[in-house]
């Protein structure tokens, strides 16, 4: 089986005491080890900047899932594209976030997680302005196909950077926190700044303002974070690498089409069962090479296939609050976009809240299982609060109660999920790992949005049969969409609470030693 071979560096991770920093070149000598234990440790005394530095990486991917949302309509008015091509400007950046993610995890490990995050927020930026100055359609759809493959690179830099930043256990319940709560709330957050953007700026905002953010996250990087040495060749699994972009890819499309033409369509079916094929074909590569993109070996541990199943299942679930939710005030209660942005602050809120409060008091005391398990519990909860909207409806009474206890559901689960799947993992396989979180939600949201886009499809179909009045019908099929969403998280918690192993994460175990990476 054929592979190519690259060289890799060691991860950025902090020396241990005494030693010279392993990613710093010249190590050999004693003064350079003197240098190499200063950069390390000014990287640590500066850890909660690099925490903001990452976290404002993270945010810049996460809500560009929804920040166009916002802003479509005004920039197909600007470039005068059909209805049929609108669904593209979100579709490219999914379909290459996706299907590339266990590429950019790899690449990370290989290369290290310093490059690799530098390479994406610099391609991000350059690929934001290229989009921010489209004049055409096919330049604005080419600008987000190329978002989404630097934000495959430094998505899992991020998460795997956290990690090695961060060893002693309380200092990482915060960190993550934190992190979890930007993965939960980046949506929400998309589409306030989305409204804002569009509404008192222009359209081209929403892509220009990752310039901003990019430009802090790059310069955070270069000088926080230490450099790296290449050192020794490492294989990377062409073959792979292949198979799982190439499914991904087809995963993630088949289930957008499906959201526009039907399930029964014959695009549909072809781009689903060629995904399986070739998903189930890189499982059996996978444990036929050597280096392989993917060792199995990160999916055999219970907790963190659990804390995979927790994103992957809030994904397709929570996207109904900020898709539906946000049509349904739009469109019924009249909301402007800046307005209908705001009224997703409480949300998110409580998700930051909770998520502080998960990490740091609960976890190291219930472990992920209980605190993933009644997450999902209180977000059905949540979600099951917005089945009694009406046409007439008051955002008071039958919004915001849900929005805030959806907000506690989600922090209960982000935070914890993301923690317990890079726990114990190898220094090795981090970035990999850490990139299966990422693609957990992707996946996730395209399916959800897959799924409940056709329940929201028939449903009206439904009502309008029935004679009812348009605005009626579609507050009808808003309610059957809470109540499927309600239902994927309550098989969640079954699903997640069998799979997940009870007790407290290594870290958070009186007297454990930080896991250190090196």
């Amino acid at each position: 089986m054929s592979a190519t071979t690259v060289p890799a560096s060691r991860p950025d991770d902090a020396a241990r005491p005494g030693q010279a920093h392993p990613e710093i070149p010249h190590q050999v000598a004693p003064a350079d080890g003197v240098e190499q234990e200063s950069a390390a440790a000014r990287a640590h005394r500066h850890r909660w900047l690099v925490l903001g530095v990452l976290g404002i990486a993270q945010l810049m991917v996460v809500l560009d899932a929804t920040i166009m949302n916002v802003a479509l309509p005004a920039a197909q008015n600007a470039l005068a594209f059909s209805d049929s091509d609108r669904q593209w400007v979100v579709t490219a950046y999914a379909l290459a976030f996706g299907s590339l993610l266990p590429l950019g995890g790899r690449l990370s490990d290989l290369f290290g997680r310093r490059a690799t995050l530098l390479v994406g927020l610099v391609g991000f930026a350059a690929a934001s302005a290229l989009g921010g100055a489209a004049q055409n359609f096919e330049v604005l759809v080419t600008a987000r196909a190329l978002q989404g493959v630097f934000g495959a690179l430094l998505a899992p830099a991020c998460l795997s950077l956290l990690t090695t930043t961060f060893t002693d256990p309380k200092e990482r319940a915060k960190a993550f926190g934190v992190f979890g709560a930007l993965a939960g709330t980046g949506g929400a957050i998309g589409l306030l700044l989305g409204g804002a953007l569009t509404t008192y700026a222009s359209w081209r905002w929403a892509l220009y303002i990752n310039l901003v953010f990019a430009a802090v996250a790059i310069v955070g990087t270069a000088v926080l974070l230490p450099r790296m040495q290449r050192s020794g060749q490492v294989r990377l699994d062409l073959p792979g690498t292949l198979t799982i972009s190439a499914g991904l890819f087809a995963l993630v499309y088949g289930f957008s089409h499906a959201e526009t033409d039907g399930w029964s369509n014959g695009v549909t079916i072809s781009s689903l069962a060629a995904a399986a094929v070739l998903l189930v074909l890189f499982v059996v590569l996978q444990t036929r090479v050597s280096d392989p993109l993917l060792p199995m070996r990160v999916l055999a541990d219970r907790t963190r296939s659990g804390a995979y199943l927790a994103v992957l299942i809030s994904g397709a679930g929570m996207f109904a609050v900020f898709l539906y939710l946000t049509y349904y005030l739009q469109a019924v209660l009249g909301f402007s976009a800046i307005r209908t942005g705001v009224a997703f602050l409480p949300m998110v809120v409580a998700l930051i809240t909770m998520a502080q409060i998960a990490n740091i008091v609960l976890l190291r005391r219930m472990g992920p299982r209980v605190l993933v398990t009644l997450g999902m519990a209180v977000a059905a909860l949540g979600m099951s609060d917005f089945t009694v909207i009406t046409v007439e409806g008051d955002y008071a009474t039958q919004v915001l109660p849900g929005l805030i206890v959806m907000g506690m559901g989600i922090g209960l689960i982000f935070a914890p999920a993301m923690q317990a799947a890079i726990t114990g993992i190898e220094t090795r396989d981090s970035g990999v790992a850490s990139a299966i979180v990422n693609t957990a939600q992707q996946v996730g949201g395209s399916v959800g949005l897959a799924l409940l886009g056709t329940v929201a499809g028939d449903a009206l179909t439904s009502h309008l049969a029935k004679g009812e009045d348009a605005r009626s019908a579609m507050v009808e099929s808003y309610v059957t969409t809470f109540w499927w969403a309600t239902a994927i998280f309550a098989v969640g918690a079954v699903l997640v609470g069998l799979l997940l192993r009870s007790g407290r994460l290594p870290e958070a175990a009186e007297g454990a030693e930080p896991v250190v990476a090196h």
